[in-house]
């Protein structure tokens, strides 16, 4: 398994650069929660920080590798994500709505991965059965985020998890 980790501030109105740290502690993508103008910014204050939700993940050149936004259309809430490195596209949308936590899928072509969302302990990426990733957060003073990829990963591109996981599993729907 590759091992992240990253701090995230507890508040949601706060949207600080974040880097995220492999397991020999170094720096390999920062992130941070983007607004496209100072309207949408304060419309968000009044709906609580999650009607524009969008994180955008860069290499440490500052390159926007990976990026994924919360989209609402006719009542009906999924995600647009995006990998500038590989020039593929993603939809992320929720499964079994009825459910107290729904999971969720990721597609793109006939790639399909699954999201077990859990509000505790580990969310987990499967794909084909198998588990691929998972994303934790654990609640010390602020959020301390814990993201494994496994070393058989179909995606070994941990701007993809960091910036799917910011956005459906920190913030959600």
């Amino acid at each position: 398994m590759y091992k992240f980790t990253y701090a995230q501030p507890i508040s949601l109105e706060t949207t600080p650069i974040t880097y995220a740290y492999n397991e020999e502690s170094i720096a390999t993508f920062k992130f941070q929660r983007h607004y496209s103008n100072t309207i949408k910014k304060m419309v968000d204050k009044l709906m609580d920080y999650r009607y524009f939700l969008q994180y955008d993940v860069y290499n440490l050149e500052d390159q926007l590798v990976f990026s994924c936004k919360k989209i609402t259309r006719k009542g009906r809430v999924y995600y647009e994500a995006y990998d500038y490195l590989h020039k593929e596209k993603y939809m992320v949308s929720y499964d079994k709505w009825k459910e107290l936590i729904p999971d969720l899928i990721i597609k793109s072509g006939n790639m399909q991965i699954n999201i077990q969302k859990e509000m505790e302990g580990w969310s987990r990426f499967i794909w084909k059965d198998k588990e691929i990733a998972r994303w934790k957060a654990d609640v010390e003073g602020e959020f301390l985020i814990q993201l494994e990829i496994a070393e058989d990963s179909p995606i070994q591109h941990a701007a993809f998890f960091i910036g799917i996981s910011q956005c459906v599993l920190f913030i959600g729907g």
